[in-house]
């Protein structure tokens, strides 16, 4: 996939910024972005950001502009096709998702639509079930736009990172540097996942045939969450850190 890209945005910086915000409208869009796996093509874009083959602000601007046109289409295809996709197999195999998607649009819809943004199975639902919904416009606008100028370099920033880590000089100290920041990356990605997962468990009334581990849960995603913020702290002393801010400023 990288590859893919990489000899496209090579060509120009008008193929590269169609294919950000292409890649950015069908993640956005109603049912299609359910296929793809957001995370892994938006961090390939960054991690092309980070090789400097793409530029960060032009990319930022095409990612706003699919995802707000994928958002759009999304809501009125939901406006206009609603008895068809209730019929729809694919929806229905996601019935939970898209039940649980109309309730918290009902109770809290400006909230709902802004963070849904940010978690793969509900970005592309969640302007379709407001159009779905009849939602009114100025309800929807203000959290799609929001949503949708803060996403692209939020999903860009992982492959970013790893981007200037790959292109650092490689030595013995440098190597270190590089496990070291891996290592960062993977206990707040375990506290982020654990913290999704006791916000589920803790939806659950009766808790009695839970294990020890899913009780505790918030617990142990707090630790790793501290131990990825100490190893962030300590990491600002390491030599190497200097040549990646340089880096990082230049992009940014």
């Amino acid at each position: 996939m990288e590859y893919w890209l990489t000899s496209l945005i090579t060509h120009s910086l008008i193929y590269s910024l169609c294919i950000v915000g292409i890649v950015s409208f069908l993640e956005s869009l109603a049912l299609i972005g359910l296929l793809l796996p957001g995370i892994v093509l938006m961090a390939t874009l960054g991690t092309l950001i980070g090789n400097k083959k793409l530029f960060f602000y032009p990319s930022w601007v095409a990612g706003i502009i699919g995802c707000l046109l994928g958002d759009w289409l999304s809501y009125y295809i939901g406006l206009y096709f609603k008895n068809w996709l209730h019929n729809l197999s694919f929806l229905k195999k996601h019935y939970k998702i898209l039940e649980k998607t109309k309730i918290l649009l009902h109770k809290h819809s400006m909230l709902t639509i802004l963070i849904g943004r940010f978690i793969g199975p509900t970005r592309p639902l969640i302007p379709m079930v407001s159009g779905m919904l009849k939602l009114p416009l100025k309800k929807f606008f203000f959290p799609s736009l929001i949503g949708c100028i803060l996403w692209p370099p939020v999903y860009f920033f992982p492959g970013i990172i790893a981007g200037i880590t790959i292109n650092i000089p490689t030595d013995s100290s440098n190597n270190y540097f590089k496990w070291f920041l891996l290592v960062i990356a993977i206990l707040f990605w375990i506290g982020i996942w654990l913290i999704s997962k006791w916000w589920k468990i803790k939806k659950i009334k009766n808790r009695d045939h839970i294990n020890i581990i899913q009780k505790n849960i918030g617990f142990i995603a707090l630790i790793f969450l501290i131990f990825g913020l100490v190893g962030l702290i300590l990491i600002q002393f390491h030599p190497t850190m200097l040549i990646f801010r340089k880096v990082l400023s230049s992009i940014l």
